[in-house]
């Protein structure tokens, strides 16, 4: 989401593309190299100085951004190699996928969907620093607050909904309604067969580590602070029911733990992703 007056990316967004390249300038070796949604938000030189980004406090949080970043890059990649072409990113944010993979975007078209005002702002600052809009990038801005059809916009901006599709949403569903999130959920089981969702979601806080606990709830008073309150936490089991009854043929839960012993296994600086954020992972 963007601020309505300035078309500005949300704090949410920014704090996750600051967190990126904090990995990069802390993290040695690097799970995800991104520097480019740095260099979209141009923040104050003194921008590491920030309470969020102290880099001891947020590390979990900073490890837990890369670490689901580099599972759908990884995706991405794996269902090009299978012949998916369309890639859709739901609430894309200040991602920076289109810009870091030119390996990968050859052979895909990438949809980003997010509000016009983020989107107007990032067009914005993608011309003024010489990246452009190729044609394989479709920004396409949805008013969700005005309830807005994605899909009708997204068939718009030239999406074949004959063809299968990787549809990516992460950090989202804790903002939305739990029955808007069914929606969406049938939605996207409604597409062609062969396409698969990834979509992250927030588990309720008795699942989590006993060392993560606090720093949830930190994190659920500041978005409530901010006017965007986390409404929605699921159990893994809650998810991959909500999916079925959408009418999935496949659905797997990986979880924050998969995702450390993947990423962060044999790493020897003791830097683990923090848990509270599972990915359900769907395919029609």
């Amino acid at each position: 989401m963007a601020d309505e007056q300035t078309g500005e990316p949300d704090n949410t967004a920014v704090r996750t593309a600051l967190w990126r390249a904090l990995h990069v300038q802390l993290d040695p070796p690097h799970v995800l190299e991104d520097e480019i949604g740095l260099e979209l938000v141009a923040p104050d030189d003194d921008w590491r100085d920030r309470p969020d980004m102290d880099p001891h406090a947020t590390s979990g949080f900073r490890a837990a951004i890369v670490a689901r970043a580099r599972f759908i890059e990884d995706l991405i990649a794996e269902q090009a190699d299978r012949g998916v072409t369309q890639y859709v990113i739901l609430g894309a944010g200040l991602d920076t996928f289109a810009q870091r993979r030119p390996e990968s975007t050859s052979r895909l078209r990438v949809f980003e969907v997010d509000q016009p005002g983020t989107q107007a702002w990032k067009r914005r600052r993608l011309v003024a620093l010489g990246y452009g809009i190729p044609d394989w990038l479709r920004l396409v801005p949805v008013d969700f607050e005005a309830h807005e059809d994605w899909l009708t916009k997204l068939a718009a901006a030239g999406f074949d909904s004959s063809r299968p599709a990787v549809i990516v949403s992460t950090g989202v569903t804790m903002y939305l309604t739990k029955d808007t999130t069914m929606t969406t959920l049938h939605q996207i089981a409604g597409l062609a067969p062969g396409s698969t969702l990834a979509m992250t979601f927030l588990l309720p806080p008795e699942l989590l580590d006993d060392a993560d606990r606090p720093g949830l709830r930190a994190s659920k008073d500041g978005a409530q602070a901010s006017g965007t309150p986390f409404i929605s936490f699921y159990t893994p089991t809650e998810m991959l029911a909500a999916a079925r009854d959408a009418g999935f043929a496949d659905v797997r839960h990986v979880s924050g733990h998969a995702l450390a012993e993947r990423y962060f296994a044999d790493r020897t600086d003791g830097l683990r992703p923090s848990t509270g954020e599972d990915v359900l992972l769907a395919a029609t």
